[in-house]
């Protein structure tokens, strides 16, 4: 079968490899769509924290059901199906205390261990979350929801929030979405005026910040005068990183959903006055996956307009540098097995 390997940075290749064998708790499944996301932007360019080469990537998957196995958790042969891609080990006190999301040893598929830019893959069993409604796209994006929707769970955002969302990237437009539930009054900020626009026209958003010297003022606007009392910052960015500690409201909360490699330095006196409270927010809670799945089914949300690239699998050794990498027109990408 096929499989897609980056070898290093800036460098992919392809190979033909023995289908995969389910171990005890595993099933088999068929790859559909792989979502393309920073992470494997920022391994592509040799710049993503917790990785080593060579990796298959692939962590954000619409799969089928091929052999549900031994435990199969319900799972029925020809299931449509998300992939919940972190592997935590159920023992450690992060996954005693209900946060697997954290786990101390935990492998994400496609980060700390090989992940779906393959044709066939053995997931455990527990990691599928069906669906007879969605399509392999739908699915393979369920992931990226996860994640703006873990840090608004983590923001404790209410209806009396304002909560600024910094960075329109595919993190940043799932995050919109779920501040958006809340009944808060939600902002976005960004450099790119399209991108503003995409959050505009697409997702309703009366309130758009462009990145700069007026920023703070355009901030205080929407608020009636006051900052938000909630930012998360979704860039990877320091510097955008290091400037929430000036644009959260005194009493508020900041969000940290994007990270780079790098230490983050804040103003000790600012960060008291104001009584600032700081969170990480790392992937998602087996829940969430759940939840995201009915919210779509609903209607409630819709991904499709974010989808801006196509390809094929095979092509990726082709396609990936020439025209996904370093291209700033690229909302989100999905490969086609």
């Amino acid at each position: 079968m096929l499989q897609i390997t980056l070898d290093r940075p800036g460098q992919f290749s392809s190979r033909d490899i023995p289908e995969p064998v389910a171990a005890a708790g595993e099933a088999i499944v068929r790859v559909h769509r792989i979502g393309v996301c920073g992470t494997d932007l920022h391994a592509f360019a040799g710049k993503q924290p917790f990785f080593s080469y060579p990796r298959v990537l692939g962590h954000e998957l619409g799969v089928e059901v091929i052999e549900p196995g031994s435990d199969s958790c319900g799972l029925r042969t020809g299931d449509r199906c998300s992939v919940e891609p972190y592997l935590n080990c159920g023992r450690c006190i992060a996954c005693r205390r209900g946060k697997p999301n954290c786990c101390t040893d935990l492998k994400v598929m496609g980060v700390h261990i090989d992940g779906g830019m393959q044709t066939l893959l053995a997931v455990p069993a527990h990691k599928l979350h069906p669906s007879d409604r969605l399509d392999y796209e739908q699915l393979a994006l369920v992931e990226t929801l996860g994640i703006g929707a873990h840090a608004v769970e983590r923001a404790e955002a209410n209806s009396n929030d304002y909560i600024l969302v910094v960075g329109a990237g595919p993190i940043g437009l799932s995050t919109i979405q779920f501040a958006l539930v809340t009944g808060a009054t939600v902002a976005v900020m960004d450099l790119s005026e399209s991108r503003l626009a995409f959050c505009r026209n697409q997702l309703g958003i009366r309130h758009t910040v462009l990145a700069g010297p007026n920023a703070a003022a355009d901030l205080k606007q929407i608020g009636g005068g006051d900052l938000p009392t909630i930012v998360i910052d979704a860039t990877g960015n320091a510097r955008s990183m290091a400037g929430t500690f000036e644009s959260t409201a005194h009493g508020g909360r900041i969000v940290f959903v994007g990270f780079f490699q790098g230490d983050l330095t804040f103003n000790s006196p600012n960060f008291h006055r104001r009584e600032l409270t700081v969170c990480g927010s790392r992937n998602a809670l087996p829940a969430t996956f759940r939840a995201i799945i009915a919210q779509i089914e609903a209607g409630r949300i819709d991904t499709r307009p974010w989808i801006t690239h196509r390809f094929k699998l095979a092509e990726t050794p082709e396609v990936f540098p020439r025209d996904i990498a370093g291209n700033a027109a690229v909302l989100k990408a999905m490969i086609e097995v």
